[in-house]
């Protein structure tokens, strides 16, 4: 088939864009800034208008648009007005997924770390919501192997979607609330329909809800499970060795206990698999950490970290592996850049996030990244007055420094330490420069 993607460059649809490219059909698609992602898809063979037109629509046989492709965008318009099928992402998912295997993993916080480590250790495609190192991007294709290891989405209740084989969920902490209209039961009904509809679950049972979950599952129980945890520095990088049930000691890439916690659901996954066990504890060496997620992207005098997590729970559980890194390091200056993502998110968590900085020496606090939402007013200077912190309109990366604008004029400039930015927006892009 020819499939234009509306949004081809984000990382979700992107991912579904690859594998339908190495399927054999042509893919072209559009985006408002051109990336990394969408120069890797124009070297793969797929066309990319950067913006969106009506021109761009050029027969296909199918449109697919992502989740924040609004019904009023052009393209969108002109291909329903041509009488193409035109289908979500969500709707879309049945094509990529209905004749496969799928090890299928969704949660609030983990998903992306427990679906890139599981596709570490076992062979089959994959597509994942994250940049995979090991990948060195976000699907894998393997056309011996009917398995599909794939990160669903609870944002749109896509994961129902999945076809899971595998149902694996790292934790069911409510978010995206917007999407079920604030009702708990029916988010939770989400996740219950998700595991249901999965012949296998294996699932995180210290979760407040999946240790209510009836239905039969393997449960890891991480407080019980998981026993004698040492951080230690691997060629300058972070790993953690950890003993699982009775079935050995491990080594992951990455520090603290949610990272131990989505090793170890994958370590589960893959023996239900029939996956030998020796065979996963090598294999797991495979994994090196995905891009944004506890991403360390400059080691020097200034050591620059890049993390995805916006919601207070995944800030304060990597706040916990910066202190470890630092101790491990030998640094006592840690420096915290915060780009809120989206005001209902920040809004419905605001007291967490007033909270989940605690322990940095300096936090600095950029614009809220809105995601297409209209400005809400937000007191965060009151809020978080007990970290006095720096508010400033952009970063600019100087080598190993950043430097800190306030109405186009340079306020600060930090070179030493570590600096850690935290946020799904475009801090990436100004971290990295």
């Amino acid at each position: 088939m020819k499939i234009h993607f509306i949004g081809i460059g984000g990382i979700g649809i992107s991912g579904l864009a690859k594998y339908m490219l190495a399927l054999g059909h042509t893919v072209s698609g559009s985006d408002m800034r051109q990336t990394t992602i969408t120069d890797e898809l124009v070297s793969l063979g797929c066309a990319i208008n950067i913006g969106h037109r009506a021109e761009a629509i050029k027969e296909p046989d199918m449109v697919v648009y992502s989740a924040v492709v609004k019904p009023t965008n052009v393209e969108r318009v002109t291909a329903e007005a041509k009488g193409i099928k035109t289908l979500s992402r969500k709707a879309f998912l049945p094509y990529v997924l209905s004749d496969r295997e799928v090890y299928a993993v969704c949660g609030a916080h983990g998903k992306s770390t427990t679906t890139a480590i599981l596709a570490s250790i076992m062979s089959g495609s994959a597509i994942i919501g994250a940049q995979s190192k090991a990948m060195d991007s976000n699907m894998r294709f393997d056309a011996t192997n009917r398995r599909m290891i794939f990160e669903a989405d609870e944002s749109d209740g896509s994961f129902l979607e999945a076809n899971a084989a595998v149902a694996i969920v790292t934790n069911a902490e409510p978010e995206h609330m917007e999407y079920y209209g604030h009702d708990e039961a029916k988010f939770y009904g989400a996740y219950r329909a998700f595991l249901d509809n999965a012949p296998l679950r294996i699932i995180n049972a210290e979760d407040p809800f999946l240790a209510t979950y009836e239905g039969e599952a393997v449960r890891l129980y991480p407080s019980r499970d998981i026993r004698d945890m040492s951080n230690v520095l691997i060629d300058d990088e972070p790993y953690t060795r950890f003993a699982l049930r009775d079935l050995g000691y491990f080594e992951v890439w990455g520090l603290g206990e949610h990272i131990v916690t989505d090793a170890a659901l994958a370590i589960l996954a893959a023996l239900e698999g029939g996956m030998a066990l020796e065979s996963i504890r090598a294999s797991l060496k495979n994994y090196h950490g995905i891009k944004k997620r506890f991403d360390i992207i400059h080691k020097n005098r200034t050591i620059l970290i890049d993390d995805y997590a916006h919601h207070p729970t995944e800030i304060a559980a990597t706040f916990k592996s910066i202190m470890t890194y630092a101790r491990l390091k030998g640094i006592d200056t840690i420096t915290t850049i915060w780009q809120p993502h989206k005001y209902s998110r920040t809004i419905d968590n605001i007291e967490a996030f007033s909270r989940c900085f605690d322990g940095t020496q300096r936090l600095i606090i950029l614009p809220v990244y809105s995601a297409g939402e209209e400005h809400v007013a937000i007191d965060f200077e009151t809020i978080f007055a007990s970290y006095a912190p720096l508010f400033v309109d952009r970063m600019v990366r100087e080598g190993e420094a950043l430097a800190l604008y306030k109405n186009d004029q340079i306020v600060s400039r930090l070179d030493k330490g570590i600096i850690i930015g935290f946020g799904a927006g475009d801090i990436t892009y100004q971290l990295r420069g």
